[in-house]
């Protein structure tokens, strides 16, 4: 377990567990508080511009402006003495930008990796669409070649999610610190 309350930053691609591994490990904690960044998005009724593998600058700006209120609310529950698990889809370059928008430490990574095969079938079987416009295949490969290996990337592929979150809870302190 984890020593002081600190932000634990969950990512990957979609189906990859985010939600469900982060929720529970939130539950694990005396204070745990699991934020979704995604609703933040779903906050906007008019005007939202989606994401796409060709995404318009506003578009951009409206995902910048989701990672913002996605940290200040995780620092804003990890001040107040809460143990924070923030997650969404952090990839290529947006990694570190979302690490760098942390001041609070101890802040940790877990990248949730289930192999491209696993991802596939997890999406068919949800209730929601990640995908859209992008491809499993596509999303997956951009996921690893370009977003920066920092903190633990966990390969959940054969993992239930307490099998995940009973590891994470194990490695994040010495394999996930930022």
């Amino acid at each position: 377990m984890l020593e002081q309350a600190g932000i634990i930053v969950v990512t990957g691609v979609m189906a990859a567990g985010k939600s469900t591994v982060s929720q529970l490990l939130a539950e694990r904690f005396d204070r745990g508080v699991h934020v979704r960044g995604d609703v933040f998005r779903r906050m906007v009724v008019s005007g939202r511009e989606e994401m796409s593998p060709e995404p318009s600058e506003e578009a951009m700006r409206q995902l910048r402006l989701r990672y913002r209120l996605a940290a200040d609310t995780a620092e804003a529950y990890c001040e107040a003495g809460f143990q924070v698990v923030v997650q969404d889809n952090y990839i290529g370059r947006a990694l570190g930008e979302f690490v760098d928008m942390i001041r609070h430490r101890p802040l940790y990574v877990v990248a949730l990796c289930p192999r491209p095969e696993i991802v596939a079938r997890r999406e068919t079987g949800r209730g929601k669409t990640g995908y859209g416009s992008f491809s499993v295949e596509g999303f997956y490969r951009l996921f690893h070649e370009e977003t920066p290996k920092i903190g633990l990337w966990l390969d959940n592929s054969e993992q239930t999610p307490e099998e995940t979150v009973n590891e994470i809870l194990v490695r994040v302190e010495a394999e996930g610190r930022i």
